[in-house]
């Protein structure tokens, strides 16, 4: 079983920068694979960012350049950088894990983008 707990969410105006946490309750290299996925309002959840045990990091186009994925495996914590954010990156943003063959999600944390 992995608990995920995220922060780091709140409103911010277009070209800002907001950046998310995701604390695990067991080591991160313990898990296959970590990401970001987004739900807007009236659409299906997106992958953003994964990285996986091994550092490897991958994008969806929409954020590619704009946001980053990093992990500090000492705080069992990844983390996403969203920079030149912009008001279609509104939504709440999950944590995921992949431990095969589960997959565990966090609550969730709020992130809108707007002036």
């Amino acid at each position: 079983q992995v608990q995920l707990v995220e922060s780091g969410g709140g409103l911010v105006q277009p070209g800002g920068s907001l950046r998310l946490s995701c604390a695990a309750s067991i080591s991160v290299l313990r898990i296959n694979t970590m990401g970001w996925y987004r739900q807007a309002p009236g659409k299906e959840r997106e992958l953003v960012a994964v990285i996986t045990s091994g550092a490897f990091t991958n994008y969806a186009d929409s954020v590619k350049g704009r946001f980053t994925i990093s992990r500090d495996n000492a705080k069992n914590t990844v983390y996403l950088q969203m920079n030149s954010l912009k008001a279609e990156d509104t939504g709440v943003y999950y944590c995921a894990a992949r431990q095969i063959p589960n997959n565990y999600w966090g609550q969730g944390t709020q992130v809108t983008v707007s002036s």
